[in-house]
């Protein structure tokens, strides 16, 4: 602060030395700048902003200053000086000094009139101007402090690290700016015994802070502290990490008169370290496992535990059906809340469905708000608070979601969704990995069983041509006659068999390679089916068997009449081939969410569960097919795969709840 702002103590002086000089002015001066400012007065008859700033080389008090001597004058009529705002008759003053000697300032009386100053006079001045060098001392000392303190408070608010300081009793006597913004809104400590000092920490292991382990008072008692770690937890506010260093201050005699603690924000550098070891164990994972089945709770488990997250999910997209299904699921040891997790979510519904319909992440800060995408009751029940869920892509298609829930807040961090995406990216590129793995596999194990094919399938039907032509050729004339036709009916019925088994192998062939035309145009599927079911009925008119059918008036849906009503004859067809006498077959087809879905059920000789996914590769039938000598290639499920999966829909045998075999095909709504 300014001089020039202290007048109170120097007004007092300059009303003592005109007492004791009997003088009815006195002014106190300071030097500063090459200027001379006016500090203190008395007996002023001009205002005194009028000769509160004057050059040093003008008026009586400039002479005084730059000699630095005393300055004594009786009788100054006739003479015009600018010293106390008029014309004075008589002027006594002396130099106010440092204590070195520096001329600081000066120290007058004045009297309107011509005035003898006495001994008494002159040395009341001069004890004046002595004050007057403590006065001006002392302030300039306090000036000085209060400099290096806002030095010292301007160095300690640069800093990162958040600064506390107590006295020996352990009362807060300072707090930088980043320590009050460390402490938010809560109220600022008085004193390191208040509670609220360790409310909400926990050391390296999740033990609440004792308030004898803080630090600050660790170094009160003597003992320097270093790389402290603790941690700020809370429901409302995400985890913090600190690491606070302590040290006493020692006082001029030896004893402790304080402590000083500093606290660096090191949750950056945790939550990049934890980013790493993240994904070094999802990329080990996914190294390790075979099958998404073996890797998804191993990545979940590795998600939840490295980054501090409370439950963790994995749903895989079934674009057909417009759902996405829970692949795999994981919740920390610790958790003590729940949820319950179903099978599957339609499109656009739930924090994954919603994710998926977006293709893009989404981030719920408080999952117990009216417009989180879990109800309140829900999140209230599990405990959780924040949930990100990030689309799992292999390019542009979209495999699956992946979703993650935290029992406290968490803060929406570019760096957080960055990392996520990446595990996300992985799980993908693993997904697309075991696809490509599966497919190979398919193909070898369709290469044998074209070769046992070749072997059986087409042997038996050449074996019999073979058979019968050589009759025909060593056949007299009479058997000719007699035989000769039937002989020709076997050859042409093993012909057409041949010729039929050589077609669908080619079909398949196209199929699979991508190069049979398949084109997709707006249909009514409920008239394809009630057509297939019309053949079906009349090819079974009068034979022991019931074929009935749940069908919509009209389903459109874009799709390719010709190779769809190929599926329907397939599946119509094994249904009927695989129904005992009395049986039944039927045909239901509904709208579930984005998709048609078809049911092909029948009362027959079913399917073992082992054997369920090998229905549609290649020529597999089912040995109770064999044992019974049904006939048929096993190509026809094969085939109906490839054409649905051309569609962008899904083939499936699924649970039947009495005997028999229930197919299930699903058509997307729209166009891919």
């Amino acid at each position: 602060m300014p001089l020039s702002e202290i007048v109170g103590p120097a007004d007092h002086l300059a009303a003592l030395v005109a007492r004791a000089a009997r003088a009815t002015s006195a002014l106190v001066h300071f030097a500063e700048g090459g200027r001379l400012r006016l500090w203190g007065a008395y007996g002023l008859e001009t205002p005194r902003e009028r000769i509160a700033d004057a050059p040093m080389d003008e008026g009586l008090s400039g002479i005084v200053v730059s000699t630095g001597k005393e300055l004594i004058l009786d009788d100054l009529t006739g003479e015009e000086w600018a010293a106390v705002g008029w014309r004075p008759g008589a002027f006594l003053a002396f130099p106010i000094r440092g204590e070195h000697g520096d001329i600081l300032g000066m120290c007058c009386v004045a009297e309107r009139d011509p005035r003898k100053w006495s001994a008494d006079d002159v040395a009341a001045v001069a004890e004046g101007a002595r004050v007057g060098t403590l006065l001006i001392t002392e302030h300039l000392a306090r000036q000085e402090i209060d400099r290096q303190r806002r030095f010292l408070d301007a160095v300690l608010d640069s800093l990162h690290d958040g600064v506390t300081a107590c006295d020996a009793e352990g009362n807060v006597v300072l707090l930088n700016q980043r320590m009050q913004q460390l402490w938010g809104d809560r109220p600022l400590p008085r004193t390191m015994a208040d509670i609220d000092v360790i409310a909400g920490f926990t050391d390296g292991t999740g033990a609440p802070v004792k308030r004898d382990d803080i630090a600050i008072l660790r170094a009160l008692r003597g003992e320097p502290v270093r790389n402290h770690e603790v941690e700020l937890q809370g429901r409302d506010r995400p985890t913090r990490h600190y690491v606070v260093d302590a040290q006493p201050i020692i006082g001029p005699t030896g004893d402790t008169i304080g402590a000083v603690q500093a606290m660096q924000d090191v949750t950056r550098r945790k939550r990049a370290e934890r980013f790493r070891t993240c994904e070094l164990e999802v990329i080990t994972a996914l190294a390790e496992a075979r099958t998404v089945e073996a890797a998804g709770p191993r990545v979940l488990e590795a998600i939840v535990r490295t980054l501090g997250w409370t439950h963790a999910e994995l749903w895989l997209a079934d674009d057909a059906a417009g759902t996405i299904r829970s692949a795999a699921q994981w919740s920390a040891p610790t958790w003590d809340g729940g949820i319950d997790v179903p099978d599957e979510l339609p499109y656009g519904v739930g924090l994954a469905g919603r994710a998926w319909q977006a293709g893009k992440p989404l981030w719920i800060r408080d999952v117990g708000r009216p417009q989180s995408l879990i109800s309140p009751e829900t999140a209230a029940e599990s405990q959780l608070h924040a949930a990100l869920a990030i689309p799992v892509r292999h390019g542009l298609e979209a495999l699956g979601v992946l979703t993650v829930f935290a029992g406290s807040a968490e803060s929406h961090e570019d760096e957080l969704v960055a990392l996520m995406s990446g595990i996300a990216a992985h799980i993908g590129q693993f997904l697309e990995a075991r696809l490509v793995e599966d497919l190979q596999r398919q193909l070898t194990r369709t290469k044998n069983e074209y070769l046992a094919l070749i072997g059986h399938e087409l042997r038996t039907p050449l074996t019999s041509i073979a058979a019968y032509t050589e009759l025909l050729r060593e056949a007299d004339a009479k058997t000719l006659t007699e035989d000769g036709p039937a002989m020709l009916e076997v050859i042409e019925r093993n012909t057409t068999q041949l010729r039929h088994i050589i077609g669908e192998l080619l079909e398949l062939s196209a199929l699979d390679g991508g190069h049979a035309e398949v084109q997709l145009t707006p249909i009514d599927l409920a008239g394809v089916v009630r057509e297939a079911v019309a053949r079906t009925r009349e090819a079974v008119d009068g034979e022991p068997l019931t074929v009935e059918a749940d069908l919509p008036p009209e389903l459109i849906l874009p799709g390719d009449r010709k190779r769809l009503r190929q599926v329907l004859d397939n599946l119509l067809g094994n249904a009927v081939r695989y129904s005992p006498d009395g049986g039944r077959v039927t045909v239901a087809l509904r709208v579930e969410g984005r998709a048609a879905e078809l049911s092909v059920s029948d009362t027959g000789i079913g399917v073992s569960p082992e054997e369920r996914e090998k229905m549609f590769t290649g020529l597999y039938r089912t040995s109770r097919a064999r044992d019974r000598a049904l006939p048929g290639t096993g190509l026809g499920l094969t085939l109906s795969r490839a054409v649905v999966q051309r569609h962008h829909g899904s083939i499936e045998l699924i649970d039947d709840d009495g005997p028999g075999t229930t197919i299930r095909v699903r058509l997307p709504l729209d166009a891919r």
